[in-house]
């Protein structure tokens, strides 16, 4: 079975899109799906390490963000991923202005699961807003492996 390729998109790939691709490679494999995560960003600084705060929280939730940094999406990203998974609208209609021809498979993280909620930017602010952010990525994940459990099955 091959692993399907998902990348998580955000503003700048130093807090939630970096969150989310930690998060979904440790659920989605205790789900039993083979998958190959990453995440990149849709503007800021290539090279960025990920935030503080994303590091505090995933590290207290056992995993790792040390070695992160930001890479910009890819029109090569996108042709080889079988879905796309973006933290709000406004990522996701970037996207799609600038790669058209992805529209099947970009989605907003929580509209994939169907729901319309952003995920909201805890860039600058506290490790609480950060470990909020982390929860809402959290639950979204877990909806999204069960759907794609279900697709893959």
């Amino acid at each position: 079975m091959s692993a399907i390729k998902i990348v998580f998109v955000c503003t700048g790939n130093t807090c939630r899109s970096p969150m989310a691709e930690v998060m979904a490679a440790q659920i989605f494999a205790e789900a039993g799906l083979v998958v190959d995560v990453s995440s990149a960003r849709v503007s800021a600084f290539d090279g960025q390490p990920a935030s503080r705060h994303a590091v505090s929280v995933m590290k207290d939730g056992g995993l790792c963000l040390l070695s992160h940094k930001a890479v910009t999406v890819s029109s090569d990203m996108l042709e080889t991923a079988q879905l796309v998974l973006t933290m709000t609208g406004s990522h996701r209609a970037v996207l799609l202005s600038d790669y058209p021809a992805a529209a099947g498979k970009v989605f907003t993280l929580a509209g994939y699961v169907g729901d319309d909620a952003n995920v909201a930017d805890p860039f600058g602010g506290s490790v609480d807003e950060y470990r909020g952010c982390a929860a809402q990525i959290r639950k979204l994940l877990m909806l999204a492996a069960g759907k794609l459990g279900c697709a893959a099955g």
